[in-house]
């Protein structure tokens, strides 16, 4: 068994992103990509150098075999994805915009990834792992999937091994806010990193304040949370320490989607590296910043030279 760095799982699409602005029904031509918060994880965390393991299920179609040779060539490890010939796999649609967030419309319900069920845990290959980086999105997808998204929690954390966890919320996948809310931080409870936006913070603990939020985390035993500010950048927070850095200048901002998982990558690759917290947040919100300035969810992500280089040019001002 091949030994891992981070193994991560959930649900990937085929993406197709309009080739010109306007509604999505008016496009005429489109890109194909590939979309998905966990696989954005993975192919960042693989472009750093890092070894990534990627596992759930894809549809016995062009859409699945188009993930895999995709995933194959971002050098992800996908010895633990099944192929099921039963259930398709899952696709969306994504407008494009000249600058903010695009329109995106998907086509996921009853796909091959939301049939991925405790059965299909394979144990060794989630050993082999040094750290798990989970989202509430598997949460979200299907009753099965979450029984899978417990039990991968759970046998991580017996088992020794640090657990990041983006809270990713998707409301439109939940029967209710509640529900959502107990889920979500039932799991982030367990993980040892909690990577909350600060409005997601807002809406699973009541508070506004990110020293609050990251209190009601800490409380139950998280060991770091740290909250995403938008441009503002980042504040993190543990039992001994917190801090505030500050974003990256943009200039223009092309697309939003994918800069949380960029900023997971950074985060989890700065650990993972033993840089200081305040180190890993500043390489968080420097993949984060590199992502909203390209049209594709993890076009912008970049390789280690890339990123040490962009760190060391973009440092001045930000603290």
């Amino acid at each position: 068994m091949q030994q891992l760095d981070v193994v991560t799982f959930g649900e990937a699409m085929t993406m197709f992103i309009a080739n010109q602005p306007g509604p999505l029904h008016e496009v005429s031509q489109f890109t194909r990509e590939l979309a998905g918060a966990e696989t954005n994880v993975a192919i960042g965390l693989a472009r750093l150098g890092l070894s990534a393991g990627w596992a759930s299920k894809l549809g016995n179609d062009v859409f699945g075999k188009f993930i895999m040779d995709r995933l194959k060539n971002e050098n992800v490890n996908i010895d633990h994805v099944w192929i099921d010939d039963k259930y398709p796999t899952g696709f969306q649609l994504k407008s494009k915009v000249l600058e903010g967030d695009p329109e995106v419309q998907y086509f996921r319900k009853g796909s091959a990834a939301s049939h991925l069920n405790v059965a299909d845990f394979n144990e060794a290959y989630f050993l082999a792992a040094k750290h798990l980086h989970m989202t509430g999105i598997p949460l979200a997808i299907s009753e099965e999937a979450r029984e899978f998204a417990y039990h991968a929690l759970a046998f991580m954390k017996k088992n020794g091994r640090t657990i990041s966890f983006d809270t990713n919320l998707r409301p439109s996948l939940w029967s209710s806010q509640e529900e959502m809310i107990k889920h979500i931080n039932q799991a982030a409870f367990q993980a040892d990193y909690v990577l909350p936006g600060v409005s997601e913070g807002e809406i699973l603990t009541g508070f506004k304040d990110p020293r609050d939020i990251a209190a009601f985390y800490l409380d139950q035993g998280v060991k770091l949370v740290v909250i995403k500010l938008g441009s503002a950048g980042a504040f993190y927070k543990t039992a001994s320490e917190e801090g505030t850095v500050q974003g990256f200048k943009v200039e223009k901002i092309i697309d939003t989607v994918g800069a949380g998982d960029g900023f997971a990558v950074g985060v989890i690759s700065g650990l993972l590296d033993r840089l200081t917290i305040k180190e890993a947040v500043i390489r968080g919100n420097a993949i984060g910043s590199l992502a909203v300035q390209a049209p594709g969810d993890n076009d912008g992500y970049p390789t280690k030279d890339k990123l040490l280089a962009y760190i060391e040019k973009n440092l001045q001002g930000v603290k």
